[in-house]
């Protein structure tokens, strides 16, 4: 079966994977990857052991995910009732996925392929601002990688002209936030670059290569999950999309 997923920029296996190929029902449809949601724990556990199996792994590990900062290392896999509260992870570790999940938020898949290093880390404007990404580069660094060798890929979220912010965002992005916010139809609010605004983050904090899929979460309803798209139309609960990444062996 081809994995239900896009790949770009990154030379081990990884992917991000969309809503089709896996077996929950319903908002759920199909490939949800999310531990703390409302969907049948069995189905999921069959999404995520496709995931592994797509990537070539045994095992695939996953975090609590808070819109924090936190960093996790993986020398052991853990369970799933035993993830970290953290937003990004990174390993040495050879044969096991790193995962995060997401829906809108962006998804960002690191290597250092000559280093054998990889990592993952999910970026929602908080955790973009409070520096989730350049916190996963320096753990990173201190498992061996180098940031001129560093690849980086940005993966399907929410684009700017569906994502329409206030004050809180605006105010917590400051002036250097303006190069990633334009005007939307009401004047208190803007429309947010998440994408473009992790990219310059990661240029600046030395990343070598990175690389953007260009894929809208929210526009998309056949390949994605959207959190704001939900709700904007009043739905309940949806799933969450998975991204991951592993080193062979």
């Amino acid at each position: 079966m081809t994995p239900p997923a896009f790949t770009a920029g990154l030379a081990v296996p990884h992917g991000f994977f969309t809503r089709l190929g896996g077996v929950s029902t319903g908002p759920f449809a199909s490939l949800n990857g999310a531990l703390s949601g409302r969907d049948d724990p069995a189905r999921v556990a069959e999404n995520r052991r496709r995931v592994a199996h797509w990537l070539g792994v045994a095992s695939l590990v996953g975090l609590c995910q808070v819109h924090g900062t936190d960093v996790a290392v993986v020398d052991v896999p853990w369970s799933d009732q035993d993830r970290p509260r953290a937003d990004a992870v990174v390993t040495r570790r050879r044969g096991v996925a790193l995962a995060v999940v997401t829906a809108d938020c962006a998804p960002v898949l690191f290597a250092d392929a000559d280093a054998g290093v990889v990592g993952a880390a999910h970026a929602g404007w908080r955790g973009a601002v409070g520096g989730v990404l350049e916190a996963t580069v320096a753990a990173l660094e201190r498992l061996g990688a180098r940031r001129s060798r560093i690849a980086a890929t940005i993966g399907p979220c929410i684009r700017q002209p569906c994502y329409e912010v206030g004050e809180d965002v605006i105010g917590a992005l400051g002036p250097a936030g303006e190069p990633f916010l334009l005007p939307s139809t009401r004047p208190e609010r803007r429309l947010f670059d998440l994408a473009g605004y992790c990219a310059a983050r990661l240029v600046a904090a030395g990343v070598a290569q990175v690389f953007d899929l260009g894929l809208n979460t929210y526009a998309d309803e056949t390949r994605f999950f959207s959190h704001r798209r939900a709700m904007h139309r009043g739905e309940g609960p949806i799933g969450h999309q998975l991204s991951a990444i592993a080193l062979p062996g």
